[in-house]
């Protein structure tokens, strides 16, 4: 199938159900907002994207301190139907519907899957509680919404690698979203949308699609430029010190540098 075909799937099944999924949002607007559909592909497709995931040997392990976890960018490296998953998300159509479902205005895709792809999680693989970072790779359009597509066939919460959001801060108790198959979750971005993944305890891959929606303009008065921070969880008081620590750095070597020392190799450069 191409991008045109699975977006028109998408689209169909979205707008079925718009106004299910605008109340959600809005019902959870005034902290972090999101929503979430399940089965949203056919479920032969959505096998088939799963099983053309590469092996993780194929991809980018990012671990450390704040993360572990496997990540694919370089889309045409991998089968051909994983690029046109992305960017089926990235139709004007779809970008359009997922914005008024979300009442938001001026939302762009971004073509470069600046930190977006594909990411791939096994045993023992976490991700700490953060905040994106704010913007594009050019610092142009802020970072409005996270869109995340999980295909991992009979994932099951006590596996782990669930979708953690912290509405009420890293001091109260987080709301799990879990990384089900065939299941899109949809989440704001900005200053306070702290979210983490669980670490993975099943030997297994769980195995999710993501993109990034941008805007002109920042969703909350208060947001302002920052890389990606990273916090402890609760327990984590010798992690959470270190981590504050390692934010301020490159915070700092932001403002020197306003695209890093180096370009973030994070992108998909076509050939």
């Amino acid at each position: 199938m191409n991008r045109i075909e699975i977006a028109d799937l998408l689209y169909d099944n979205l707008y079925k159900n718009k106004e299910k999924l605008k109340q959600q949002f809005v019902e959870s607007s005034n902290k972090i907002g999101f929503f979430y559909l399940d089965n949203l592909l056919p479920k032969d497709i959505a096998l088939l994207i799963y099983k053309s995931f590469p092996d993780v040997k194929e991809t980018v392990e990012r671990n450390s301190l704040r993360e572990h976890k496997f990540t694919a960018f370089q889309m045409d490296k991998y089968n051909a139907i994983l690029e046109e998953v992305i960017y089926s998300f990235q139709e004007p159509k779809i970008v359009d519907l997922v914005s008024k479902i979300c009442d938001f205005k001026e939302i762009s895709a971004d073509k470069n899957l600046y930190a977006g792809g594909l990411s791939l999680m096994v045993k023992d693989n976490f991700l700490n509680p953060h905040l994106d970072n704010s913007h594009d790779k050019d610092r142009n359009k802020w970072r409005v919404l996270n869109l995340l597509y999980y295909v991992t066939p009979n994932w099951q919460q006590d596996f782990g690698g669930n979708l953690e959001i912290w509405p009420n801060g890293l001091k109260e108790k987080q709301t799990t979203i879990e990384s089900k198959f065939n299941r899109l979750v949809v989440m704001a971005t900005h200053q306070k949308s702290w979210h983490s993944v669980s670490k993975v305890t099943a030997d297994n891959v769980r195995c999710c699609v993501s993109n990034y929606y941008f805007s002109e303009k920042a969703l909350l008065p208060s947001d302002s430029f920052h890389v990606t921070t990273f916090r402890g969880r609760p327990k984590e008081k010798m992690k959470d010190i270190a981590l504050q620590l390692d934010n301020k750095i490159r915070s700092a070597v932001r403002v020197l540098f306003k695209k890093g020392v180096r370009e973030n190799p994070h992108q998909y450069k076509k050939k």
